[in-house]
């Protein structure tokens, strides 16, 4: 992205960030869950292809983490039952390898800790400054928990998380819902407001949803695949927008 095509979001009514791998590396995180939790079920289960990062990004990446297990053991060819969120971490349902990988999350984010990257502080600072009312839309159940680590929970009077998505019976990205919902709860439209997404599950989502503008963060779709899906403008960090 050259400078003259760079677009100025404080022009916008309102700017909505996804969390993970926009906001904080806990993209990375969740990779590294993800993987762990995979590596272990498909080998205990005899599944093949084995699990890849590939996986990550074209069934987990920006998804409702249970809605993500069965995408991905659909990929395979295998069903089980749904089961229910307050299943436990043994029990063999989309459910229970859910929370299988939130333990492993939430192991290393207590022992790692996370930083919010200084080029998204940068820009959130810059909105701040303006003026232009911003909140998170995250797909993940542990949003609140990592803004709080990341010490930005406040700058954030908006949330939309995987908690209050289950709780309104929001449909998980690509499905506009939850961009269009955040929107209602910040008081903009979309169509005068930007989006800012990692993964193309949530660039679908906020077009979807009729953003005016959708910046998508090459943090590892490649940004072929982010434009494909709808991405108005690619960045690798949101310091080039500040």
């Amino acid at each position: 992205m050259t400078m003259d095509t760079r677009p100025d979001l404080t022009a916008y009514d309102g700017v909505l960030f996804d969390l993970d791998g926009v906001l904080t590396p806990t993209a990375e995180v969740h990779m590294h869950a993800w993987r762990t939790m995979f590596t272990d079920l498909f080998r205990d289960w005899d599944i093949s292809p084995q699990y890849s990062d590939r996986d990550y990004f074209e069934h987990l990446d920006g998804k409702k983490r249970y809605d993500g297990v069965a995408a991905l053991l659909r990929s395979r060819d295998v069903e089980i039952p749904w089961g229910e969120p307050g299943d436990p971490v043994t029990a063999d349902t989309v459910c229970g390898i859910g929370n299988r990988k939130n333990v492993v999350f939430e192991e290393v984010l207590r022992a790692d800790g996370i930083a919010a990257y200084p080029g998204s502080l940068a820009l959130v600072q810059k909105l701040q400054d303006a003026g232009v009312p911003i909140a998170v839309v995250s797909s993940s159940k542990n949003a609140r928990e990592v803004l709080t680590v990341a010490g930005i929970l406040d700058r954030f009077p908006v949330i939309m998380d995987g908690v209050v998505a289950e709780q309104e019976g929001l449909a998980s990205k690509p499905a506009p819902d939850v961009f269009a919902r955040a929107a209602e709860m910040l008081g903009v439209d979309p169509a005068r407001s930007a989006a800012v997404e990692d993964a193309h599950s949530g660039v679908q989502s906020a077009v979807a949803a009729g953003y005016g503008l959708v910046v998508g963060v090459d943090r590892g779709a490649g940004a072929a695949t982010l434009t494909a899906v709808g991405a108005h403008v690619v960045v690798d960090d949101l310091s080039e927008l500040v």
